[in-house]
């Protein structure tokens, strides 16, 4: 492709995500990748994993844990869980926890609002998040520590916060720890050195991607969330077709959806059709192996000519 024309077809991808809002009567973009809880979809696998998460931190348990695949919307769960509790709770929360058992202690002490001196030990350190448990506990306050990828985690880390869970008054754990992360996670857990961690873990559950029928109204609830307000904007045939190629894993259904509302939007249409999530899929590495060569082919020459209407559009 010349150099001219990839920069006109960036111009035309980056004018689309913004014009075609007006285009479908949108308030805002409705298939972002951020975790924004307004955007939160209580099907009934993510609102029993939420309900999992609060009768397991009201009933003062010391470890809980959540696993997912990538993009399965651990991270959003996470931050609809801590949005839910009352004021009861304080919360701790850390986004990424690849920290040896120093790093993480000091990263609890910064979210617990502990000050410290400068060159604090490692047994001051914990007694300083001690006694400040202790101070929130007299408070009538539970305190509860969520980390998000804790795959990720160190084995020392992971034993570290078992150490933690240690500290308890006669009647409670002063500190509660919730553990989002990849399956990965669940193998780290087996190995002998934790063993003693994983036999603590008394609530778990596993978010499982969506089925057609539950992708089908997340797409709706979505587009209202987002302002839509008119009849069927994605046609059930690219209902049919998004679920194929995303494997009804939340994140893969947005980029796919956002970039056929693009593509619907360069043709000036009003609603987005099955070849349109699949000229989609053609531009997005992680779904291309949902469908076959000849349908990538086809749908390849699709988004090059929804594309170049975008660019006449944005340059006319």
């Amino acid at each position: 492709m010349r150099k001219a024309g990839f920069k006109a077809w960036r111009r035309a991808i980056k004018c689309g995500s913004n014009v075609y809002k007006h285009h479908f009567g949108l308030r805002e973009l409705p298939f972002g990748i951020t975790p924004d809880t307004s955007y939160f979809f209580a099907c009934p696998n993510y609102q029993q994993a939420l309900n999992t998460l609060l009768i397991a931190a009201k009933s003062g348990e010391g470890f809980i844990k959540i696993t997912g695949e990538v993009g399965t919307g651990k991270t959003l769960l996470c931050r609809k869980f801590l949005a839910s509790l009352d004021d009861s709770f304080v919360t701790a929360y850390i986004p990424n926890p690849y920290l040896e058992p120093r790093s993480l202690m000091l990263a609890l002490a910064d979210e617990l609002e502990i000050e410290l001196e400068k060159e604090i030990d490692q047994h001051q350190l914990l007694k300083a998040i001690n006694h400040r448990l202790l101070v929130l506990a007299r408070d009538g306050k539970r305190v509860l520590l969520c980390l998000d990828e804790a795959q990720a985690m160190p084995l020392e880390s992971l034993e570290a916060l078992r150490l933690l869970t240690n500290l308890e008054t006669e009647k409670r754990k002063l500190l509660q720890i919730v553990l989002f992360g990849q399956p990965e996670l669940d193998v780290k857990l087996q190995q002998t050195e934790i063993r003693q961690l994983a036999q603590r873990i008394t609530f778990h559950y596993r978010l499982s991607p969506l089925s057609r029928d539950d992708l089908d109204f997340y797409v709706v609830h979505r587009l209202n969330v987002a302002g839509f307000s008119g009849s069927r904007l994605l046609a059930r045939d690219a209902i049919r077709a998004l679920h194929k190629a995303s494997g009804g894993i939340p994140r893969l259904v947005n980029i796919l959806a956002h970039k056929a509302l693009m593509l619907a939007y360069g043709e000036g249409r009003q609603q987005v059709r099955a070849q349109h999530i699949r000229a989609a899929v053609k531009d997005t590495e992680a779904a291309r192996r949902m469908l076959p060569p000849r349908v990538l082919w086809l749908a390849g020459g699709g988004f090059l000519i929804a594309l170049t209407g975008m660019v006449w559009i944005y340059l006319r």
